[in-house]
C-alpha cells in the first residue's frame, strides 16, 4: 500500500523539480543509484518497469527505501496497462507514469487514490487526463512533440496545467526552464 498520498507525491514533485527515471537489473545498482539520488536532495524517484521481474526489484527497492531513506517517494513508471498497474500498487507504488492514456488505469489509480501520470502527447489527451483526474500530465515523447514551445503553448490557455516533460529533455537552461 503507497504510505505517500497523491496530493503529497504532487507536492514533492514540484518541490523537488526533478523526477529521475531509472530501471536496472542489480539491485545494489539501483540502491545505490536511489540513494545519491536521495543524498542530491532528489525525494521522488520512478523506477521504470523494464526487464523481467522488474515488479520484485521494485518491491524490494520500495522496501529499502522505506526503511532507509526518509521521505523518499518512489514510484513505477513505463506502465501501459491495468495489470501492471495493479501489480505495482499492490508493491508500494506512491505513483503511476504511463507513455499512454488510459482510462482503466486512471481508474485503479483512483479508487486507491495513487497519484497518475499519463503521457500525452495533445492538447486533447492533456485534457482528457486533467478530466480522469490527472494532476501532472507527462509529456512524451517531449522532443518529438514540440518540447519546451509545445509546454509553452498549452500553459498559456491552460495555466493550471502541470506538466513532466519527458524524452528529449536535456541539460541546457533553456530546455530545463
Amino acid at each position: 500500500m503507497a504510505k505517500y498520498s497523491r496530493i503529497e507525491v504532487f507536492q514533492a514533485m514540484k518541490t523537488t523539480g526533478v523526477v529521475p527515471v531509472f530501471f536496472h537489473q542489480d539491485f545494489d545498482v539501483c540502491k545505490a543509484v536511489v540513494r545519491a539520488c536521495y543524498n542530491g536532495g532528489i525525494r521522488v524517484f520512478e523506477f521504470v518497469n523494464r526487464g523481467d521481474f522488474a515488479h520484485e526489484l521494485f518491491a524490494e527497492l520500495n522496501k529499502y527505501a522505506l526503511a532507509e531513506l526518509p521521505g523518499m517517494i518512489l514510484g513505477a513508471g513505463s506502465i501501459v496497462e491495468e495489470a501492471t498497474t495493479a501489480l505495482y500498487i499492490q508493491n508500494g507504488a506512491n505513483f503511476i507514469v504511463s507513455p499512454l492514456l488510459n482510462e482503466n488505469m486512471a481508474r485503479i489509480c483512483n479508487r486507491r487514490k495513487i497519484m497518475w501520470s499519463p503521457g500525452c502527447g495533445t492538447i486533447s489527451e492533456i485534457n482528457m487526463a486533467q478530466e480522469l483526474g490527472a494532476e501532472v500530465i507527462k509529456l512524451f515523447p517531449a522532443s518529438e512533440v514540440g518540447g519546451p514551445s509545445f509546454v509553452k503553448a498549452v500553459k498559456a490557455p491552460m495555466p493550471w496545467t502541470d506538466v513532466m516533460p519527458t524524452g528529449g529533455v536535456t541539460c541546457e537552461k533553456e530546455n530545463l526552464s
